[in-house]
């Protein structure tokens, strides 16, 4: 779990008893060495599926792994928008060895109540979904639908929900349960949960937000990745 340039225990127990923002700005410079980053093959598959695009916007880009692959995919602009000055610092690092030409912006700001209006052909979110609080989906869900243009495409990786029998639902439902209690003694709070957005039920919240044509490939990623579903939401 812990690689030789990853944060320390002792930091990431620093993390999580701060405020979510302030967490995330703490660990920036090594959160690509902690088991929390998204794995590379599916990065990448998500900017392989966005394809050719004038311009794709990543929903809380972080360190900038998705927009890495992004700036290839786009002939025009590249945005990535997150509320940590410090990911982002590390996302600005990154994009200076990017391949593709196109122009990078990179925006602090709230998720929940982004600029863009009709002005992207695609919008992703990569590894993000347990920073959005469950009564926040639909305002989440409504942003990026209002960034993207007529027959534009949100494109994400989720899973189905585990089983009980399965090692990592129980993995999952502990950590959800211990994040619950330490929220509620402790302020400001640090939002982070698992078994969110999963499919089937994020189905529904997404066409309620006026997404159509909503789809999960079951097959997009190969084995380990392979319970890993690839859902494209068209506008």
């Amino acid at each position: 779990m812990f690689h030789p340039r990853g944060p320390t225990f002792v930091e990431l127990m620093r993390q999580a008893l701060t405020s979510t923002k302030r967490g995330y700005d703490l660990i920036a410079p090594k959160f690509d060495y902690t088991p929390f980053r998204t794995p590379e093959p599916i990065v990448e598959g998500i900017a392989k599926r966005v394809g050719k695009v004038g311009t794709a916007l990543d929903v809380c880009c972080g360190t900038g792994a998705a927009l890495f692959h992004l700036r290839a995919c786009c002939s025009e602009r590249v945005i990535g928008i997150d509320f940590s000055p410090g990911m982002l610092d590390v996302a600005r690092e990154r994009m200076e060895s990017a391949p593709g030409t196109a122009r990078v912006e990179l925006v602090q700001g709230d998720v929940l109540d982004m600029p863009f209006r009709d002005e992207v052909d695609a919008a992703v979110s990569v590894g993000a979904f347990g920073h959005i609080l469950v009564e926040d989906e639909p305002r989440f869900l409504a942003c990026i639908f209002r960034a993207l243009r007529k027959g534009g495409r949100f494109v994400f990786a989720t899973t189905e929900r585990p089983s009980w029998s399965s090692p990592s639902r129980w993995a999952a439902e502990g950590f959800n349960a211990a994040m619950h209690v330490r929220n509620a003694v402790i302020s400001p709070p640090f939002v982070m949960y698992y078994l969110t957005f999963l499919w089937p039920e994020i189905r529904e919240r997404l066409l309620a937000a006026g997404f159509t044509k909503v789809e999960a490939d079951q097959n997009a990623f190969a084995a380990p990745y392979d319970r890993v579903l690839m859902v494209t939401a068209e506008k």
